[in-house]
């Protein structure tokens, strides 16, 4: 794999078609988090100094976008550093009017890749269109990347190809977490069960503790019998009886709601009721697993985040947050917490990635990795 890091001549003047992931969440129109944005802009500048011509290419389709799953209100963000031109139109034929906007120091972004059925069934004439336009191909689409799409695995076939700035710190610093220094602590919460668990698999072996919270701890409450009331699990209940309590950890208290919030003991939640949070006791429990670690990693919320129970969540960045450890976190919720609470810099990496992330962790590399070798 190429980093353009170390290749930066290679984009001089050229027309450089740069896959990224701008499926940030918007509400009514406004862009609620721009850190995948942000994050964005050291690889334009570099660009736009090199004179290259800029296309960018991202996807939008998240449950966090309310309306049309349109990329204008990114374009109007983009626009307060470059001239940027919306390209609506892009496939089957070229869009010649393109070509008119494709200057030194201006941005071409393709509207969403996924309005296009040739992006999600990586089709190659999809591809071929999209890297006709350009001379070379970045990914900096890291979140993006365990998906076998056509932007991102088909496109860099026609065309020399790079991994991004971004691209390249996300493999160097998530790549601590395949040999963790220890003690390491692993963190799992948010939702998914079935996809998370080949990933908790994996890392109960290596982590001296491993803490489930959010959704994820529901399954483990109804494997012991506990009643859980309305709470989200997954519809297949998992075998979960290879994970021992110690080293695997889970919330002793929960905060639910029904009929009015309250924290109760685990084992004490009513049929009507719905676990949304973690506990105060919980949050002790966290606090003395991650203390003395040398490695955290931790991705997803702790409760009902995109509902307003944050407590559990901002517990645990603040307690993070104090110590001196490796720190690898990802996950939408998880990191606009971090940011939210102006904590980011008391951790060693934030991800871009949430299910990119855990795929990374699990398997050495991606399917955009390979794409790139």
């Amino acid at each position: 794999m190429k980093f353009l890091s170390k290749n930066i001549a290679a984009i001089a003047g050229k027309k450089v078609l740069v896959r990224t992931d701008l499926n940030v969440p918007i509400e009514r129109g406004v862009i609620s988090d721009s850190f995948r944005i942000e994050v964005l802009m050291p690889i334009l500048e570099i660009l736009r100094q090199k004179g290259a011509k800029i296309i960018l290419a991202s996807h939008i389709e998240s449950n966090h976008v309310m309306g049309e799953q349109t990329l204008k209100p990114v374009a109007k963000i983009l626009a307060k550093n470059f001239p940027v031109f919306l390209a609506e139109n892009y496939f089957p034929e070229r869009n010649a009017e393109m070509d008119v906007h494709l200057n030194v120091g201006e941005i071409v972004l393709l509207e969403n890749l996924r309005k296009y059925d040739g992006e999600k069934n990586n089709d190659e004439e999809f591809a071929k269109i999209l890297a006709s336009y350009a001379d070379i191909y970045v990914n900096e689409a890291f979140s993006s990347s365990h998906r076998e799409h056509a932007s991102i695995v088909s496109a860099p076939k026609f065309l020399p190809s790079y991994a991004g700035l971004q691209f390249e710190k996300e493999v160097r610093e998530l790549s601590k977490g395949f040999e963790p220094a220890k003690p390491f602590v692993f963190i799992l919460g948010g939702a998914k069960f079935e996809t998370k668990l080949p990933i908790l698999r994996k890392f109960f072996g290596k982590a001296d503790a491993t803490f489930v919270g959010g959704a994820l701890a529901n399954d483990f409450f109804r494997s012991k019998g506990y009643e859980i009331g309305r709470s989200l699990v997954s519809a297949t209940p998992p075998h979960l009886h290879a994970f021992a309590e110690p080293p695997l950890y889970l919330p002793t208290d929960v905060v639910v709601t029904g009929g009015g919030d309250r924290t109760t003991e685990t084992g004490d939640v009513r049929p009507e009721e719905t676990i949304v949070d973690i506990g105060t006791a919980s949050i002790d429990t966290l606090r003395e697993i991650i203390f003395g670690a040398k490695t955290i990693i931790w991705n997803g919320p702790m409760g009902k985040y995109e509902n307003g129970y944050t407590e559990g969540t901002r517990a645990l960045t603040k307690i993070i947050s104090e110590t001196k450890c490796v720190s690898l976190v990802g996950g939408g919720d998880t990191v606009a917490c971090i940011r939210k609470l102006g904590l980011q810099k008391n951790f060693t990496f934030l991800s871009t990635g949430g299910a990119a992330m855990l795929d990374f962790l699990l398997n050495e590399t991606l399917p955009g990795i390979e794409a790139l070798k």
